[in-house]
């Protein structure tokens, strides 16, 4: 009888740390990762021959929307297909729980299609998704704007009051209490924007006594974008929390180059407190369609709209000359809906990506019609296009910025490397082909080169298809803790 379930074998390991490839095979013994011994020695019920292949661990998508995509589309092949094993949700302030309110609007809409996905508690919701059984592993944020929208209703323009923040504040500790990792917030919102500093300080504060992050979608990616730095790392401070920095960008031609301000800035913070940030290898973002963003970009595509059938993926400056409207009215006419902004610069994007305290997240938006090709493209197009073609970084390096960093940043244990006794999460991949296919055009296009992908020990993606396996989890707070204590 063999003594392991699978064996990789022939394959060049990067291990997640940034160590060198080195040849090794690769055992697996139920969900877990039981050996990593040279070539030819272990014998497994069933191989994978990585011949001419890296075996890396899964890639950890840290910025993510997939909150209820994980129920609805329990294969996740958007995210398997880049040989993406754990998405970390509830990012930007928006969260499917806790929700208490019964019908879902504008807002909520980036991430609920069905609204019995959402739930009045973390416990709840974490249940719905285990139930659904994902093909790969979810955590989970807690959002601002959604325990706003708990606590304040419709009234959002403006600071909310002390009992306000004090069921904010309470059911942020019930949320982290019961799983959830840490909070998320998104003052470029109108949901949040009238938040005050003070106002998400104090909500946040059992993030420190529970051990969990802070993430920033922050008030300003433009012209005021130093001041916004400063307000993140002061909440973060505040609330005892290490932050990350969302989807880092200097948006709009007048802030093209400002990354020379903006990196230094977070390496001096970086030295003060636990700071990081996530960057998605694009020039143009994503989100709810908005007047006041299309002076901003060069170029505006929309994704959705709910009222005007046949706009998805169509250029905004079209559909108003069609109108014979403005760019602003056409938008108008078409809300609720969402959009694609072209609006930042590519030098910018390398110089952030490059940077040591930079992740990868993809931040794909998973129910939009026509989506941003980052949903389906993010992480193959980092190995290919920007470590491969361009050399921005070593291959080892980029696996480990979508790995081990990531699952270090955010508290995943054993998570992100190839080690014995760390979780079998694998991406088997092909470092000459792998690229990204995704494009403005046709967004929803599975990557190349990404050969087979396990979670858990199961098989997640193989052969250009999704492999049956549904092993993803969701990863709760107190579950990664004590096995942190373990050991």
């Amino acid at each position: 009888m063999a003594e392991y379930d699978i064996v990789i074998r022939n394959g060049q390991v990067a291990d997640g740390t940034g160590k060198r490839l080195f040849a090794a095979d690769v055992a697996l013994k139920g969900d877990r990762i039981a050996a990593v011994e040279p070539p030819g020695t272990l014998k497994g019920a069933s191989e994978i021959d990585a011949t001419g292949k890296v075996v890396a661990p899964g890639f950890i998508d840290v910025h993510t929307h997939d909150d209820t995509a994980l129920i609805d589309n329990p294969a996740m092949a958007m995210k398997a297909s880049q040989g993406v094993t754990t998405v970390v949700c509830g990012n930007c302030g928006v969260s499917a729980a806790p929700y208490l309110n019964t019908e879902v609007g504008h807002w909520m809409s980036l991430i609920i299609k069905k609204k019995e996905n959402a739930s009045k508690d973390f416990a709840g919701f974490a249940a719905k998704v285990e139930a659904a059984k994902p093909a790969i592993n979810g955590a989970f944020l807690i959002g601002h704007g959604t325990l706003r929208m708990n606590a304040m209703g419709d009234d959002l323009n403006r600071v909310a009051t002390a009992s306000e923040i004090k069921v904010m504040h309470d059911l942020l500790d019930q949320s982290l209490e019961q799983g959830a990792i840490g909070m998320s917030s998104g003052l470029f919102y109108a949901v949040s924007n009238a938040a005050s500093t003070d106002e998400v300080a104090e909500v946040a504060a059992p993030l420190g006594k529970w051990g969990g992050v802070y993430t920033a979608h922050m008030r300003d990616e433009g012209d005021d974008i130093l001041k916004a730095m400063d307000e993140t790392f002061e909440i973060g401070r505040r609330a005892g929390a290490e932050i990350i920095v969302s989807h880092h960008k200097c948006s709009g031609r007048s802030n093209f180059g400002r990354m020379v301000e903006t990196l230094p800035k977070f390496t001096d913070a970086m030295k003060q407190q636990q700071i990081a940030f996530d960057v998605y290898p694009y020039i143009a973002g994503s989100t709810i369609l908005r007047s006041d963003m299309l002076e901003r970009a060069d170029k505006v595509l929309i994704t959705w709209s709910d009222k005007v059938a046949g706009m998805s993926g169509r250029d905004l400056k079209d559909i108003a000359r069609e109108m014979g409207c403005s760019m602003k009215e056409a938008a108008d006419r078409l809300q609720p809906a969402g959009a694609i902004y072209f609006m930042m610069d590519e030098k910018d994007v390398q110089a952030a990506m490059a940077h040591p305290g930079a992740m990868i997240g993809s931040d794909g938006i998973p129910f939009d019609a026509h989506p941003h090709p980052r949903l389906w493209g993010t992480f193959p197009r980092v190995l290919g296009h920007y470590s491969r073609d361009l050399k921005l970084f070593s291959l080892e390096d980029a696996v480990r910025r979508m790995t081990s960093y990531s699952a270090q940043r955010f508290h995943l244990t054993r998570r992100g490397e190839i080690k014995p006794g760390f979780y079998a999460d694998i991406c088997v991949f092909d470092p000459a082909t792998v690229i990204d296919t995704a494009t403005f055009e046709k967004p929803i296009s599975p990557a190349r080169g990404i050969d087979t992908v396990l979670c858990n020990g199961q098989v997640a993606w193989r052969d250009g298809k999704p492999g049956g396996g549904r092993g993803g989890r969701v990863l709760k707070r107190q579950d990664i803790q004590a096995e942190a204590k373990a050991g």
